[in-house]
């Protein structure tokens, strides 16, 4: 595995031009994503971790060589829903987002990281949906589940599991013992491939 960041875009003309293939990494703000990109990565102070929520505000590019069929780009996009920022950020991060989103051939698959210990709120199904809208693949990944017991892991999965006969069944992961990271690759690899189906 070599993994390396690559640079931080805030605006989209800023993007790579070199059209390595892109996964999304999303999530709110306090979900653990950038200690789960760490732990799929390998490297452990990659993606900065942070104890205030949003501090990512930019799309942050990293990229990744797993195996013989070259590199691909794994990309951070800005936390939503618990960030302490001005409403006018939000709305920045917002149209940053949905410009990136609409872009034709970026990204190729998107991962939804949601926190395994709570329930689905409105403001969750509303991004899941939002997601769905652009038509690409996506996974939902269910952070800190070592926190869980067997019980409320089954519970977890089955209150996070969607009607939607496209949807992806959602995935237990943690950043502290590893669980769900080879699945994650396995789904990732498909995308890449361009074997998975869309939303």
């Amino acid at each position: 595995m070599d993994a390396q960041f690559v640079k931080s875009v805030f605006t989209l003309k800023d993007l790579p031009q070199d059209r390595l293939p892109e996964i999304a990494v999303a999530g709110k703000s306090n979900v653990g994503k950038s200690s789960l990109l760490n732990k799929l990565l390998k490297k452990r102070n990659l993606a900065k971790t942070s104890q205030t929520p949003g501090k990512t505000r930019c799309l942050n590019y990293f990229q990744v060589t797993p195996d013989k069929r070259g590199p691909f780009y794994l990309v951070d996009l800005p936390g939503y829903g618990y960030a302490k920022v001005s409403q006018s950020m939000r709305d920045e991060w917002a149209r940053l987002i949905e410009g990136y989103l609409a872009l034709p051939d970026r990204p190729r698959g998107i991962i939804a990281l949601f926190d395994s210990r709570r329930e689905p709120t409105d403001v969750d199904l509303d991004w899941i949906a939002w997601l769905a809208q652009w038509g690409r693949p996506y996974l939902i990944v269910l952070t800190k589940c070592d926190k869980l017991s067997n019980n409320e892991k089954a519970q977890s999965l089955r209150r996070w599991t969607l009607d939607e006969p496209t949807a992806q069944k959602p995935l237990l992961s943690s950043a502290l013992d590893g669980t769900g990271a080879e699945k994650i690759w396995q789904w990732v690899d498909t995308v890449r491939a361009g074997r998975a189906a869309a939303a």
